[in-house]
């Protein structure tokens, strides 16, 4: 008889802790973040600093690959297809996304920015190869800060319309992400405003937005793409204008070979440096946990220096 006892009265804790268990099932349904896959580091950084843990954010290029190159496996498309929202670049940075069906919402992010449409100069210096396929556009519109503001504003209003309950907290941090680049801004005009020199020189042409709003000139050995092999015509070029500019410093990106680059930097006596336009960040980068913010913040110092700016 008290061994029935012991046994029923088991029996009625195990049912206590079912129904416990259930109570905080009901209370705590599995439902999971929903996952927003980004194509450039830049837009990537920026949509995790609004959505601030709230939703997954899947950054598509794998660190150390340029955005400009890039093809995604099937496998990886399939995953790409499930995201809840996709924000991609546009203006031809991705080519890979077009004839691409979407099974949620796909937002490209150049029809809403204001783009940079490249100079007859641009195209002809670069025998226009490249520029074809972006249609004569720049497509590295998040170096602009005006662009990113705009950029923060659209990301915003896509997380609220998929995150209804935490539009207070986007708002607040796209205030914050904002100002912040109002800031950015403020230290790029006064950074170059009184510079000895007027152009830099660079492997790719990625600096275009830059050079428009701070009034400098940009030489490029190639043009739009930085996996193009420049012309012994585009390497006579650039002798000819760090010799006539008294340009010190060439800048190539890590992505690419930088065989050519140094090559020219020894023959013509002037230093080398990386410049980071930010399609994508390095593997070295991610680890060091560097945002747009951070980076950008070097390339001025960079900038500045090359420019001889006080």
């Amino acid at each position: 008889m008290k061994n029935l006892k012991i046994v029923a009265l088991i029996f009625i804790l195990l049912l206590a802790v079912l129904f416990v268990f259930m109570q905080n099932e009901e209370k705590s349904p599995a439902s999971k973040k929903p996952i927003i896959g980004v194509t450039t580091f830049a837009l990537y950084d920026m949509t995790k600093c609004i959505a601030g843990g709230t939703v997954t954010v899947v950054n598509i290029l794998p660190f150390g690959v340029d955005p400009h190159s890039f093809e995604p496996t099937p496998r990886l498309m399939t995953s790409i297809e499930k995201s809840s929202l996709l924000i991609y670049s546009g203006a031809g940075l991705e080519p890979w996304i077009h004839g691409f069906k979407f099974k949620h919402k796909a937002v490209n992010m150049s029809k809403y920015v204001k783009l940079r449409k490249l100079r007859a100069d641009e195209i002809e210096k670069n025998d226009g190869h490249e520029e074809h396929h972006h249609n004569g556009i720049d497509p590295h519109y998040w170096l602009d800060f005006n662009n990113m503001q705009i950029a923060a504003k659209v990301i915003t209003k896509e997380l609220i319309a998929l995150q209804p309950g935490e539009k207070a907290l986007y708002i607040k941090h796209r205030d914050n992400y904002i100002r912040r680049l109002q800031k950015l801004d403020e230290e790029y005009k006064k950074g170059l405003s009184e510079c000895k020199k007027k152009s830099v020189v660079v492997s790719h042409n990625a600096l275009g937005y830059l050079a428009d709003r701070y009034g400098f000139h940009v030489e490029s050995l190639t043009g739009l793409s930085p996996e193009a092999e420049p012309s012994a015509q585009a390497i006579k070029r650039i002798f000819q204008d760090i010799h006539k500019q008294g340009i010190e410093t060439i800048f190539y990106e890590n992505f690419v070979n930088d065989k050519v680059t140094k090559t020219i930097a020894k023959d013509a006596n002037i230093s080398v440096d990386v410049f980071q336009p930010l399609g994508n960040i390095t593997a070295d980068e991610a680890k060091e946990k560097l945002g747009y913010i951070d980076i950008m913040q070097e390339n001025l110092k960079k900038l500045s220096k090359a420019l001889m700016c006080k």
